[in-house]
């Protein structure tokens, strides 16, 4: 069999969520291939998912916003915009994520400090 990708995949086994509509909607996925200009995921045949949809990875605490390039059956290919491949973050990052991640970090950060400040009074 020819391979026709350019970047290798890695088999991964992580859990995800596709969120659309405005975050109004969203569903679980398995990323199951991973690369860096892409991934294949299994998502519910039952769902509808548009051409373009924001993809977290609680497990890297990441989102990516991600374009489908094919589907088949409960499976969906999908590509990185250029910038996120690059790693570029700042205007081209969802200011909705980034303030979710904030707030995030902001809570395990406090309750890090909670818990330094009680490990130094025992």
């Amino acid at each position: 069999m020819n391979e026709r990708r350019a970047l290798p995949r890695h088999k991964t086994f992580i859990r995800g969520r596709i969120y659309f509509n405005n975050r109004l909607s969203s569903t679980d996925c398995i990323v199951r291939e991973l690369a860096e200009n892409g991934s294949r995921l299994e998502v519910s045949e039952t769902v509808t998912l548009p051409d373009t949809f924001d993809l977290y990875l609680p497990t890297k605490d990441e989102y990516f916003r991600a374009k489908v390039e094919w589907r088949r059956g409960n499976n969906i290919g999908i590509s990185w915009p250029r910038e996120q491949v690059a790693g570029q973050t700042g205007e081209q990052a969802d200011p909705q994520a980034l303030a979710d991640r904030l707030a995030k970090l902001e809570r395990e950060v406090a309750s890090l400090r909670k818990r330094l400040d009680s490990l130094q009074e025992s």
